[in-house]
């Protein structure tokens, strides 16, 4: 499909709940090819289903996106010129077009109650078709404005019946659209049922507010999860009946993300694995129930998005760091792929670690210490300075830092005497409380001074090096861990070592 008009995408979510990691991925791909070509990324608040609706899911869906640097360029925040942006404030559009597939024989009242519905699938069940629907098979003999007649219909309009619009699929016949990901996609039109497009409180269903909004908004390329294809049919068609062929998007159906078990990924592989599966913190306002995101876990928004591009798309080259800037410039729709991707946590997070060790000292300072803060840890700038940029090849996450730096600011609280335990002799105990003395006289000292002051402490009792390192360690981290002990001496100071020795010197005697 050759569309020369300028590039306008959308994304646009329910306000149902958390952003789900596969969401943030059709943003970034919106965003990208936007980027990409000077188009234009658009917001669009689907709330129509009111049932749905959750208090505060908007304003959170906002401050993901400004979370991971794509923010739209047109939004219920930032309203353009092809508003309103919620689909609530949109009601009247839905109403006139859906009038006119109803005129042109597209689409028809159907005055059907619940009751009459499950009547229908239990008719009509067979052992051949266990669920039937309401289509071309059905239709005649439900109660609608095809069945019924243009006067009994009217007379129950007047009377105010409840009702709601269906689409009135063909009895047969294809569609076909080309898909950007999946090339050609063919459907029988016989196979697919009628969709309900205006419920009963007036609001649109999703099959109609699509279409409307796409083209009221001048959308040229839509990008969605593949659980939507078996809907594009309904969808194709209407965008025909109300002779809108030529406006029709670029449909681009992206592959799904499955858990590692190879199901659709969902909150319950989150909870099992224990990863999280939204952009950030989300508590629920109706049940309490919270779930960890993304960014309180520790990821960079970078490298967040680095890895849901990798999620089914790749540039070819085996490469797989990549900035956004260097995403908007690599990305490629022939290049996604069209099977479902496998997300893997421990690669995001080595993803994450390779963005870490690419910031600036000052900017892993920034980005380490509200982290450090949460968990009670108050460092200088200065401070975190010197230690920060040793110890991050040891970090794979931001909440890592704390495990491995707080010795350099506190004592450990439950050093690991036991790890120590079996070897412990008197000798020893007479070493360190030797040793602790020592230090107790150097407030400042540096490596060299720290290296030159053990080895001379060793010597005098006859000790071997290697007798002595994995004590002095467990006693001044707390256990078998951490980056060089001299530039942790040279950090701490002699009189706090001295006390962390006898801390643990006294639980092992």
């Amino acid at each position: 499909m050759t569309d020369s008009r300028p590039v306008r995408v959308r994304f646009a979510p329910s306000p149902t709940g958390g952003l789900h990691l596969g969401g943030v991925r059709t943003v970034l791909y919106n965003y990208l090819f936007a980027r990409q070509h000077n188009g234009t990324f658009v917001l669009r608040i689907e709330d129509t289903d009111q049932t749905r609706f959750v208090t505060g899911a908007e304003e959170y869906i906002l401050n993901c996106l400004e979370w991971c640097g794509l923010s739209p360029d047109e939004s219920v925040a930032k309203p353009g010129l092809y508003g309103p942006y919620r689909q609530s404030e949109r009601k009247s559009d839905y109403w006139q077009y859906a009038d006119l597939l109803i005129e042109s024989g597209h689409a028809y009242y159907a005055f059907d109650t619940p009751e009459e519905l499950d009547a229908m699938r239990e008719t009509f069940k067979t052992a051949d078709n266990p669920s039937p629907q309401y289509d071309r098979h059905t239709r005649m003999q439900m109660r609608n404005s095809l069945s019924l007649g243009a006067e009994a219909t009217q007379t129950l309009l007047d009377d105010g019946t409840p009702y709601v619009v269906r689409v009135k699929m063909p009895s047969s016949g294809t569609v076909a659209f080309n898909d950007a990901v999946r090339g050609e996609v063919r459907f029988d039109l016989a196979l697919v049922d009628d969709k309900v497009l205006l419920k009963r409180d007036g609001m649109p269903t999703y099959h109609l507010a699509v279409v409307v909004d796409d083209y009221l908004m001048e959308i040229t390329h839509a990008f969605r999860g593949e659980e939507w294809l078996p809907s594009a049919p309904v969808h194709v068609f209407l965008w025909e009946a109300l002779g809108w062929n030529a406006q029709m998007p670029q449909w681009a159906h992206l592959p799904l993300i499955l858990g590692p078990d190879g199901a659709k990924l969902s909150k319950r592989h989150g909870a099992k694995y224990g990863f999280p599966i939204f952009a950030m913190n989300w508590t629920d306002p109706k049940t309490g129930e919270p779930t960890e995101g993304f960014r309180e876990r520790g990821f960079l928004p970078e490298a967040f998005l680095n890895s849901l591009a990798l999620l089914g798309w790749n540039d070819g080259s085996g490469d797989e760091i990549f900035t956004l800037p260097e995403l908007i410039a690599k990305f490629s729709l022939d290049r996604v792929a069209a099977s479902g991707a496998v997300f893997d946590y421990e690669k995001a997070k080595w993803v994450n670690q390779q963005h870490l060790l690419k910031l600036s000292d000052a900017d892993l300072v920034a980005n380490v210490k509200p982290f450090l803060e949460t968990s009670g840890l108050q460092a200088s700038d200065a401070d975190l300075l010197k230690v920060l940029p040793v110890i991050k090849e040891r970090c794979h996450l931001l909440s890592d830092f704390y495990e491995q730096c707080r010795f350099f600011f506190q004592a450990p609280e439950a050093p690991d005497a036991d790890a120590l335990r079996a070897k412990w002799t008197d000798k020893a105990a007479a070493f360190f409380e030797s040793y602790a003395t020592v230090l107790e006289a150097q407030p400042t000292l540096t490596e060299s001074e720290a290296a030159a002051g053990f080895e001379a402490a060793l010597a005098a009792a006859g000790i071997k090096k290697g007798e002595a390192m994995l004590p002095l360690r467990v006693m001044l981290v707390g256990g078998k861990f951490g980056p060089d002990l001299f530039f942790i001496l040279s950090h701490i100071g002699g009189p706090e070592a001295a006390a962390r020795i006898r801390t643990v010197r006294n639980l092992l005697s």
